[in-house]
């Protein structure tokens, strides 16, 4: 298909009428807002967007998914899965976005939840990760189904939950409950803001655990007559800075990661906790003086596909091994949180190559093919679903997600939008004769 083609105009002209549309849809989702954690108002962006699609002609599927972690009568998770059949068989495709955000963080100069529209630009918590992406999946649907009412096969979309402590609650349940199987399924673009003139064809893999370190309770005058766990914990932060760091910044991988920096593999201390635990904001009081017995850090490890899971492990556990050798009266406890293995989908697959040839037609120019330097929920079409015929594709800065005055561009979206539809076109209408 050409710019010529008069089945491209006329999905053009649909998707530009569209325009006030997507800020007006964009705007709407950013305003409600889903923090993760805890889980907030999972329910009312669902019915939102129940409401929206069926309103389109879509079939509608509300799904809690229950005894998830999180789940709870407060904080239920979840999620809606809305399909629209075309007139004959054929394949079906898949949007999937997640609903959630992450808490908003300081810095802010514009209202996180407002949605304003400034410059072109749409402002708010989730306005490139990923609510941006979800209103350009609906746009792109919707104009092509109002293009093409006679289309084969089958276009869903999903708005799903907890992408951003796992996605257990979301794609994960649904997955394990045959949602992605490739018997139902046969296309996923999930639209995470990887750039929109990049196909983004997998992710690092990802290990999370808790180090403890132990000591013995003591007055804080006589530290001698105790033993301090947060010393203890500072001689493994220390030997992660000699031994570990140095290490992992030398180890280099073949898949397309962006940023830069994410080519290497990376590890970041998440938290750290130890002695007394913090006071409300309204305690006015002095601290005790006490030894602390106990200090905390959760390990956020990212890995290449190069490195096995166990070797990810055992390097941590030989630095603890080695300093409970080594310095008088350490101990620790470690406890593996979760692990994610590295994913990656063919760059000659399907949804690939249909995807990378729109955006060349789209904005005149190659397509570059990346890997996400932390996971999404491609993991779970992958390893629960069976399904590889997977990619991220969607509109907005990596740089910019979980950052303060976070936005998404319109006219981005406005250009991913035209490659989500024109890939709808060549996956589901038959050629032109």
């Amino acid at each position: 298909m050409n710019d010529t083609d008069p089945r491209i105009t006329a999905l053009m002209d649909a998707i530009a009428d569209r325009r006030d549309d997507l800020i007006q849809l964009t705007g709407d989702l950013i305003r409600i807002p889903t923090l993760n954690p805890p889980g907030e108002n999972y329910a009312a962006i669902c019915d939102f967007l129940a409401k929206r699609l069926e309103a389109s002609g879509f079939q509608i599927e509300l799904i809690r998914a229950h005894g998830t972690p999180g789940d709870s009568e407060r904080y239920p998770r979840w999620n809606v899965i809305a399909r629209r059949d075309g007139k004959f068989p054929g394949d079906c495709v898949h949007f999937n976005s997640h609903t959630d955000v992450v808490e908003v963080g300081k810095g802010w100069t514009t209202d996180p939840f407002g949605g304003e529209l400034i410059d072109g630009k749409i402002y708010g918590r989730g306005a490139c990760d990923m609510k941006g992406g979800l209103a350009a999946s609906i746009i792109a649907a919707e104009a092509f189904i109002a293009t093409y009412p006679d289309f084969h096969g089958a276009i869903e979309i999903s708005g799903t939950a907890d992408e951003e402590s796992g996605g257990y609650g979301g794609v994960a349940y649904l997955a394990e409950r045959g949602f992605f199987s490739p018997e139902r399924v046969q296309h996923v673009i999930i639209p995470e803001p990887l750039n929109k003139d990049r196909v983004c064809l997998g992710h690092r893999g990802g290990w999370w655990a808790e180090i403890e370190t132990f000591g013995e309770i003591a007055h804080g005058s006589m530290p001698f007559l105790g033993d301090c766990a947060v010393r203890h914990m500072g001689a493994v932060l220390d030997k992660f800075e000699t031994d570990l760091f140095p290490v992992m910044a030398a180890r280099r991988t073949d898949m397309p990661v962006v940023p830069e920096g994410a080519k290497s593999s990376t590890m970041n201390i998440n938290s750290i906790h130890g002695g007394m635990a913090e006071q409300a904001d309204d305690f006015t009081g002095l601290p005790a003086h006490c030894v602390p017995d106990s200090c905390r850090v959760v390990i956020d490890r990212r890995f290449l596909v190069e490195e096995p899971l166990d070797q990810v492990r055992g390097e941590v556990e030989a630095l603890l091994e080695g300093l409970k050798v080594d310095r008088p009266k350490f101990d620790y406890q470690m406890t593996e949180l979760n692990h994610v293995l590295p994913s990656m989908t063919d760059r000659n697959s399907p949804i690939a190559t249909t995807i990378a040839r729109e955006i060349s037609n789209v904005l005149g120019k190659e397509a570059e093919f990346v890997a996400s330097p932390g996971t999404y929920d491609q993991k779970h079409i992958d390893r629960i679903g069976k399904l590889k015929n997977c990619v991220a594709y969607g509109p907005g800065i990596l740089e910019l997600a979980h950052k303060p005055d976070e936005y998404v561009g319109v006219d981005d979206m406005m250009d991913s939008i035209k490659v989500m539809a024109r890939s709808l076109m060549v996956l589901l209408l038959p050629p032109a004769t």
